[in-house]
């Protein structure tokens, strides 16, 4: 399993949005530039996240995005499933899909505890844990 840039920005641009919510909506050009990232490139992931209501928007001069839930609502699972799909090492793991050779396959055991290990750390972690992180990180890097 490999996360794409599309995944790892989605975290980031999700995350930025916790961090930086004040109630009031957030532009792509703001998480951009404190991202340094690609604003063209957010708004595909934008629309992306959109689509599976982590975020809701408004048009204007005042517009932007804001997360639809609070932020321990999101596991960071659920993030990146709404962007890369199965997360899976193996199609044959997934599943929607039958293995014809689960009998003969003698690294089955090893591919399924390889992504109940990976489903059981991102399902666990929420935006809300990141977002503590974060801030107790700010907190020591405070200086006078």
């Amino acid at each position: 399993m490999r996360i794409s840039t599309k995944g790892q920005y989605a975290l980031q641009m999700m995350l930025d949005l916790a961090i930086n919510d004040t109630g009031e909506y957030i532009t792509i050009k703001s998480i951009a530039k404190r991202q340094n990232l690609s604003e063209k490139y957010l708004e595909q992931i934008i629309n992306m996240l959109s689509r599976a209501k982590f975020v809701k928007s408004i048009r204007g001069a005042k517009g932007g995005y804001r997360l639809t839930n609070p932020p321990d609502f999101y596991t960071v699972g659920m993030i990146l499933r709404a962007i890369e799909g199965s997360l899976a090492p193996l199609s044959c793991i997934e599943e929607e899909e039958d293995c014809n050779h689960v009998e003969k396959c003698l690294l089955c055991d090893l591919w399924n505890q390889i992504n109940d290990a990976v489903n059981s750390v991102i399902d666990r972690i929420t935006l809300a844990d990141l977002l503590q992180k974060y801030k107790t990180q700010v907190e020591y890097d405070y200086m006078i």
